[in-house]
């Protein structure tokens, strides 16, 4: 189930030199930066490298943190790169608990609290029996959920597409 709670712009289109960017995307030398993160739980990392690559191949440049990232440097990161986005994953089933916990760390800082983030992965070890969990992270400050499965890739595609492009000089 994915919950996005913010207005955002069209998708990402090739252009004549094929780059792809959006509308108004900053010019290629200019490309933001989207953070990916595991959690502090979260020792997965063939998931963290599929959504590198996945970013990248929007016009974004990644930085990727890894896996088994304590909250307190997820928050420093964050702070000191200033991303367009920040991507969290989970593989371990413990993304709901671990995500909560984060989220609201990061919105705790004033510069982070309108920084745009969102978690996707097994969030969960109930499966889809449990939805409660979707709506508890966008509540505590996510703004959207990309739960486990191909039909959310789509969704999350839209999603980055879409991220507002700062001017950046």
């Amino acid at each position: 189930m994915t919950l996005p709670s913010r207005k955002l712009a069209g998708p990402v289109q090739p252009t004549a030199d094929g780059t792809r960017t959006s509308a108004d995307q900053a010019p290629a030398k200019h490309r933001q930066t989207v953070l990916v993160s595991g959690l502090a739980s979260d020792s997965h990392t063939w998931n963290l490298v599929f959504l590198q690559l996945l970013i990248e191949e929007q016009g974004y440049d990644v930085v990727n943190l890894g896996p088994c990232v304590p909250d307190e440097l997820l928050v420093r990161e964050c702070l000191e790169r200033a991303p367009a986005l920040l991507v969290i994953s989970s593989v371990n089933g413990h993304g709901h608990q671990d995500g909560v916990r984060v989220i609201r760390k990061l919105r705790a800082e004033r510069a982070l609290a309108t920084l745009p983030a969102v978690i996707g992965g097994k969030l969960g070890i109930a499966g889809s029996e449990r939805t409660d969990h979707v709506a508890e992270l966008v509540e505590a400050g996510f703004d959207s959920v990309f739960e486990d499965g191909a039909q959310e890739i789509t969704a999350f595609r839209r999603f980055i597409g879409g991220i507002p492009q700062r001017a950046l000089s």
